[in-house]
């Protein structure tokens, strides 16, 4: 326990009786505590080697180990998920097998039970070896299988076939394990919609990643009844309709967190069509410096929201990230001294200490119906999820008018256009000029994969045909995207925001009173130092954050 002792003291990370106290529980079954990553700074890494020398096993680091797939293939991938470990190395009868915890006997006795070899148990780090689940053990061949099952069950019978699956609650069912499969590899593959689409012949399963759908299954189409009522039943929508679009939610546990699912049906020619928008709580858990602002806009934003009222709009299309960037400003000045009011359509991430209201429309309650409520309800500060129309935007600007935080988001394709978008509805340019603060317009960029990207070979002449400005060219590293199994082949991993911060100043409401254009209004933000979304993503493309090719994509 010394060495154990003089790795916590040399990291600095936790006190040592407090980790040797948790890595003494593992053998017991009981996981080492995630807090001390987030408060005691400790890596994954760290707490492995600590484990390792604490139980006397080897720590292998598997960043870059060359595996072996038919290695990894001598034990079932449930069986490699359930235990958390990965099989390395077969030498003769010897199986070498990477582990969180090399004490759990259970496991060791079922793989080599399995696999009839003799097991030897190393130490991995955690987030490692969830990178390698995420290269290694997908679930395209189990599904591919059991749709085949499912599709020879189904040749011979009816429909009653697919209910007695549903009703049932055994796991083992094979439309309960298809469907567990899909949503488990959707996660897996950091997916944000699935796509189940149902076809004459087949039934087609897209995920969209990264902003880019990528077609993952094709079943036979006589599965297709069995999933979609599956999936209906688990998201409490009605089963028997079948002639309307519906909405539903499912919430499931996955690796130890809790992962929401936003469902949508829509009746189309050949069957209902299913859309899953996969909510991961853990987006929440973003801060200001997650997002990427650059040190200019991330100044003005902090500026606007910190202010006691006032409003702040968030602009952009469909998916480019305008609610997280919201929840994460939310996040920033809520405490226990606020009372923070939401109120949208659907509560996407369900926050504590906040204050979430779902719009109703059925129910009479709609945006402006509970805005009304929320202001009679003593608010520091309200989010609107969306400003729709002439109502919510009057009740939303008279609430900035009357000492309140208004954060909300509109559909416009760059910052001075809210303005104008605004007035355009029927607000008064005079109150929608004092009532705002700023504007934040935003697209989202493919993150390129740090593992195998390339420097770009490239030379300031082209760099300057591409529009990137001159004080960004002298220091400029840009990189081009490659393709490895971390980043399935594809060159990026993640995404990253593109952002325009305009701060509204006496100029701009003078303008705006004035009746000015949206294109005048952008000439005077500009001049007063306003970065535009396109020279925002060069300055990620600098940075080595994302390639040339996505700043053109998504800015046109």
């Amino acid at each position: 326990m010394r060495g154990l002792g003089q790795i916590l003291v040399l990291t600095g990370a936790a006190r040592a009786d407090e980790v040797s106290a948790a890595i003494n529980t593992v053998g017991d079954g009981a996981e080492l505590p995630r807090h001390m990553l987030q408060a005691k700074q400790v890596t994954e890494a760290q707490i492995a080697e600590a484990v390792s020398i604490a139980t006397g096993h080897r720590y292998v680091e598997l960043a870059d180990y060359a595996f072996d797939p038919e290695v990894i293939g001598l034990v079932p991938g449930n069986l490699c998920r359930r235990y958390r470990l990965i099989p390395l190395r077969l030498v003769r009868d010897q199986l070498t097998v990477g582990m969180l915890d090399p004490t759990d006997i259970i496991a060791l006795d079922d793989i080599a039970s399995i696999t009839d070899l003799r097991v030897v148990p190393v130490v991995v780090a955690e987030d490692a070896l969830m990178q390698t689940f995420e290269r290694f053990l997908r679930s395209d061949d189990e599904l591919t299988d059991l749709s085949e099952q499912i599709g020879g069950e189904s040749s011979g019978g009816s429909e009653l076939l697919f209910t007695e699956h549903l009703d049932d609650q055994d796991a083992d069912a094979p439309i309960v394990r298809f469907v567990n499969l899909l949503i488990t590899q959707a996660i897996n593959d950091r997916a944000s919609d699935i796509h189940i689409e149902p076809g004459e012949h087949r039934l087609t399963v897209r995920f969209r990643i990264d902003g880019v759908l990528h077609e993952m299954q094709r079943a036979d189409r006589s599965i297709q009844d069995g999933v979609i009522s599956r999936l209906k039943i688990m998201s409490s929508i009605d089963i028997a309709e079948k002639r309307v679009p519906q909405d539903g939610r499912i919430s499931v546990l996955h690796e130890g967190r809790s992962v929401d699912l936003r469902v949508a049906t829509l009746p189309t020619v050949w069957g209902e069509k299913i859309v899953m928008r996969i909510l991961d709580n853990s987006s929440q858990l973003m801060s200001m410096t997650d997002l990427l602002f650059t040190d200019g806009n991330q100044e003005r934003f902090t500026q606007a929201i910190t202010r006691p009222h006032g409003m702040v709009l968030v602009t952009g299309p469909t998916g480019s990230g305008k609610s997280t960037t919201l929840y994460t400003a939310l996040r920033a000045v809520a405490n226990p001294r606020v009372n923070v009011i939401t109120v949208e359509d659907p509560v996407e991430y369900r926050m504590h200490d906040v204050n979430q209201i779902q719009v109703n429309p059925k129910a009479g309650l709609t945006f402006a119906t509970a805005l009304r409520s929320i202001l009679r309800a003593d608010p520091d500060v309200v989010l609107v999820g969306e400003i729709r129309d002439r109502e919510t935007a009057a009740i939303s600007v008279e609430a900035a008018l009357t000492g309140h935080l208004v954060l909300s988001t509109l559909h416009t394709n760059d910052a001075p256009s809210a303005l104008t978008r605004l007035v355009e509805i029927g607000t008064e340019p005079f109150l929608v000029a004092t009532a705002l603060s700023a504007v934040v317009a935003q697209r989202l960029s493919r993150r390129l994969c740090q593992r195998c990207r390339v420097p770009l070979e490239t030379d300031r002449e082209m760099l300057v045909n591409v529009g990137m400005p001159e004080r960004l060219i002298a220091d400029a590293t840009p990189y081009r995207a490659v393709g490895c199994t971390s980043c399935s082949n594809t060159g990026y991993r993640g995404r990253v925001a593109l952002h325009e911060v305009m701060t509204v100043t006496d100029e701009i409401e003078q303008a705006l009173v004035g009746r000015a254009t949206g294109t005048e209004l952008r000439e005077i933000a500009v001049g007063q130092g306003m970065v535009p979304l396109r020279e925002d993503g060069w300055t990620k493309v600098a940075d080595g954050i994302t390639t040339i090719e996505e700043i053109l994509r998504v800015t046109v």
